[in-house]
């Protein structure tokens, strides 16, 4: 199977989105490198812009750049785009709902070796906090490039969250149509429903595939707006539904989902995967999700037990 990091793919579609749409700036905050921001420069060094190690000042640029009707898409590891930038993005551009796009590479543990200091595992739960934010994470590259392109159209502050590692293909490049807001039912099944987001979803697949019985896999690419429609109708349709995430369980996606469920009279008893309110620590990616509870085995073994 085809691996590809969401973050390489960022940096394709920003290449082919720059060229396509004259009025698309990228700013960077010396990482172009490692956030791909680099293949735009190549194809486009004109509205390329390198801010430095300056994160908060990048955003506030941006802010000028769509007051100035540009679509500015500012990148930087996920931890700094919105820790230390939040103030700016808080005051700057969401409350003025001004259409900045801050694609943010490096989130959530797999990380890796960079340890806690560098794997954002709240950022979820700051950016989906701010009134007029959208909130997106792809599965894979091929999801990857479909929203960066699709949030260009989209009016308004805008969060993609990006990993680093390379992670399986599970769309068809071909037949792959992304829906704003709507979530994806990437395997029928019945009894649990797993609602993943990120990479979460192929591990989700993979411990469908462990299980002595045929679950739901869902995939939330947009968490907010969050389909509430389907989250409702699996409810109904379901005797569990269980969440994963490579993030903290306050705040995220299985926040998001608890709150959709809150008020509905006819749903099932929701199950939390994720980090349980700590920081991460320094290792390779496969043990950093084995030590958390977060790969396929461990989603197998948590569903069986239901």
């Amino acid at each position: 199977m085809a691996k590809e990091a969401t973050r390489a793919a960022y940096g394709k579609a920003l290449a082919e989105l720059v060229q396509e749409n004259e009025n698309v700036v990228v700013l960077d905050a010396d990482l172009a490198g490692s956030t791909k921001t680099a293949e735009a420069k190549k194809v486009c060094p004109e509205r390329h812009f390198d801010m430095g190690i300056a994160e908060g000042n990048m955003m506030a640029v941006a802010a000028g750049m769509a007051a100035s009707h540009k679509i500015p898409y500012a990148s930087t590891f996920a931890v700094f785009a919105t820790g230390r930038a939040y103030d700016q993005i808080r005051n700057s551009i969401c409350y003025p709902n001004l259409n900045v796009k801050v694609c943010a590479t490096h989130a959530g543990l797999t990380v890796g070796e960079d340890g806690a200091s560098h794997q954002s595992l709240e950022d979820i739960a700051l950016m989906r906090a701010l009134p007029n934010m959208k909130v997106f994470q792809p599965c894979d590259g091929v999801e990857a490039r479909a929203i960066v392109k699709a949030v260009a159209d989209i009016d308004g502050p805008c969060y993609v969250r990006l990993g680093r590692l390379a992670v399986d293909t599970v769309n068809d490049p071909d037949t792959y149509k992304y829906e704003f807001g709507k979530g994806i039912v990437m395997k029928k099944g019945a009894k649990v429903a797993i609602i993943a987001t990120g990479m979460m979803v192929q591990e989700a697949l993979k411990a469908a595939e462990q299980l002595d019985f045929d679950p739901t896999v869902i995939n939330i690419n947009t968490i907010k707006p969050i389909d509430k429609d389907l989250i409702i109708e699996t409810a109904k349709t379901h005797d569990a539904i269980v969440t994963v995430e490579e993030h903290n369980v306050i705040g995220g996606l299985g926040g998001a989902v608890a709150e959709v469920l809150a008020d509905q009279k006819e749903r099932c008893p929701q199950y939390m995967m994720g980090v349980k309110d700590e920081f991460g620590q320094s290792g390779t990616p496969a043990a950093l999700l084995d030590a958390y509870g977060l790969d396929a085995a461990h989603i197998a073994e948590f569903i069986q037990k239901l």
